[in-house]
């Protein structure tokens, strides 16, 4: 009951930057959290499988290889740190509703916060866009150089697209648009809070 005084005595504009970063921060979180623990998991179950042994396999290009799959954990762990980021977000609405001014954070110091998870967010999209184009890159060599003709040939199967190389793209497709979620959120926070 004193919770909703207090907020009545807050201004408008902070009332409505508040309720803008609980409900951001909350939808963003949930949404990165869910989609960062798919991909997560997905990339877990494929990564040992993707990795060629030292047989005759090693000679043959899988996605779980070289830089798509670093660059899609990378982009994850940046993930994670967004997850944290939009989770901070309904921390500081909590601080805005406080009826304390000493503990209310100034608008330069929320913009700063806001624009600094859009950077995070922008540098993961980045990270598994990169990840994407090295992970279809090699799809695409791994699927010209399949052989036309499966009669009277040896062939090699690590040649062939494999089910786990696709888990590893949707994986990726799944961190980028955790990021992407992110960036939406961080950019219609930014106009709120300009607009206030």
């Amino acid at each position: 009951m004193t919770n909703q005084l207090d907020t009545d005595k807050l201004p408008a504009a902070v009332q409505r930057v508040a309720f803008a970063l609980r409900t951001v921060g909350w939808v963003s979180f949930w949404v990165q959290l869910v989609l960062a623990v798919v991909a997560a998991i997905i990339l877990l179950f494929a990564i040992p499988f993707a990795i060629p042994s030292t047989t005759a396999a090693a000679n043959s290009t899988s996605a779980g290889t070289g830089g798509g799959v670093f660059f899609a954990i990378c982009g994850l762990l940046v993930l994670g740190y967004s997850v944290f980021r939009a989770f901070r977000f309904t921390r500081l609405s909590r601080q805005l509703r406080s009826p304390a001014n000493a503990i209310r954070p100034k608008k330069a110091d929320t913009i700063k916060q806001v624009q600094f998870t859009l950077v995070s967010n922008l540098v993961g999209m980045l990270l598994t866009l990169v990840g994407a184009e090295a992970i279809s890159g090699t799809l695409l060599a791994k699927s010209l150089a399949q052989p036309q003709a499966l009669f009277g040939a040896a062939v090699d199967v690590g040649k062939f697209i494999q089910p786990l190389d696709i888990f590893v793209v949707l994986a990726n497709t799944h961190a980028t648009v955790a990021h992407f979620v992110g960036i939406v959120g961080t950019l219609w926070l930014l106009d709120r809070i300009h607009k206030q």
